[in-house]
């Protein structure tokens, strides 16, 4: 495993649970949604995105930003309304445009943009491919089938990456959906991939061939990462027992590779709590964005 991902999954980590912390100490407003379990995904995906593709992120994508762009500052500025902010403070935890990243809150909404943002390039530039990172509730939404559909049809260079963690805020995703994920791409044509790995290196290899195929002209791909949710769904709204989350815990990707690594976690890990600490100092006493009154 390379350090820098080591480096990026324990940025990500530090960074959702200062989110928190602050929340509790009541210096942030609003709304936030952690990725705390889920941030091996995006680090792994890192490796098969190039800068010109376009990558659409959702309500719980704080790991997709700083995978892609490791600019703690400049997120937690967004999320606080200080000087320095990704969008002038004015999109918060959710609503992110830099480059060509896009994040959304509303669920379902990323796919008919992204299905859109791959006809462009497969028209203009191809070789490249939008992403759009997807949660297992996204599936109740009509959008994601219309996008899909015309995907299939045009054989659009659409990767959907789909982080399941089998819970829609706070409802089971076996009380809200029938039948499977790969039951839907199937019935439109899509192939669909399967994942259930917290090793960076294991996830890359997986899916190397298919997202090469995306951008070689194959068309749309599903693929469907097991993911855990460690943190609530929102703050502090978790009606999970807690022997539930522990079991969540005891698979999560941190314990796995402090047996695989040891001594060089704990080495990345202090100096990313370090750097984390040094950012929300420095962040949190920066002036209001000049749109606040």
């Amino acid at each position: 495993m390379l350090t820098e991902d080591l480096a990026s999954l324990l940025l990500i980590r530090h960074f959702e649970s200062a989110l928190l912390d602050l929340f509790d100490r009541g210096e942030l407003n609003g709304t936030t949604h952690t990725c705390l379990g889920q941030e091996h995904v995006p680090v792994a995906l890192r490796g098969l995105l190039d800068p010109r593709d376009y990558v659409f992120s959702n309500h719980r994508g704080h790991g997709h930003y700083l995978s892609l762009f490791d600019d703690p500052a400049g997120l937690l500025a967004e999320i606080m309304g200080r000087e320095g902010a990704v969008c002038a403070g004015v999109g918060g935890s959710q609503h992110i445009l830099r480059e060509r990243y896009l994040s959304t809150g509303v669920q379902g909404e990323s796919l008919p943009v992204a299905a859109g943002a791959a006809l462009h390039l497969s028209r203009s530039e191809p070789g490249q491919l939008a992403c759009a990172f997807v949660g297992d509730g996204t599936w109740g939404q009509g959008a994601v089938y219309e996008a899909l559909n015309l995907a299939a049809l045009w054989r659009l260079p659409l990767l959907v990456v789909v982080e399941h963690n089998g819970i829609a805020q706070s409802t089971p995703t076996s009380r809200a959906m029938a039948g499977t994920i790969a039951g839907r791409a199937a019935a439109f044509g899509i192939p669909h991939t399967y994942v259930d790995s917290v090793d960076v290196d294991e996830l890359r290899a997986v899916l190397a061939k298919p997202v090469a195929a995306v951008r070689d002209g194959g068309g749309p791909l599903v693929v469907e990462a097991r993911v855990r949710r460690l943190g609530p769904h929102s703050k502090g709204d978790d009606p999970r027992p807690a022997d539930e989350v522990a079991a969540l815990r005891a698979g999560d990707w941190r314990p796995y590779y402090h047996d695989l690594v040891g001594a060089e976690l704990d080495r990345v890990d202090e100096a990313q709590r370090a750097r984390v600490a040094a950012v929300v100092a420095e962040v949190s006493a920066r002036p209001l964005a000049g749109w606040a009154p």
